[in-house]
């Protein structure tokens, strides 16, 4: 199993900007960013496969960015104009369960252990 480690998150205004970061301990194939806000269910932000190809929640697109290196093992999402609807624990997962890179929670068995992005008016 690969581990990973997110780092990145914070208190910002509405508006502000992150970047979040998420350290592999190996290679992996597809990866994402998932969130969870209290008594909500997890939910996909971002997707990306080994080759570049980019998956983003609807509502979210145009705002965030997901992206990798993967000479560092590494992923990341940008996330600009943020609101407070984006307040949240963000999670880094990887090791997929099947050849689809997709949003499902149930498609990754690999997870880290979140950062918090907070955002307030």
């Amino acid at each position: 199993q690969v581990q990973l480690m997110e780092s990145g998150g914070g208190s910002v205004q509405v508006g502000g900007s992150l970047r979040l970061s998420c350290v592999a301990s190996g290679g992996t194939s597809s990866m994402g960013w998932f969130r969870q806000a209290p008594g909500k269910e997890r939910e996909g932000v971002a997707a990306i496969a080994p080759g570049g190809s980019t998956y983003y929640a609807a509502v979210l697109r145009g705002r965030f960015t997901i992206s990798r290196d993967n000479a560092k093992n590494t992923l990341y999402l940008q996330m600009n104009t943020l609101k407070p609807e984006d307040t949240a624990m963000y999670y880094c997962a990887a090791c997929r369960r099947t050849s689809s890179t997709n949003l499902e929670v149930s498609n990754y068995n690999c997870w880290g252990q979140g950062t918090q992005v907070t955002v307030s008016s």
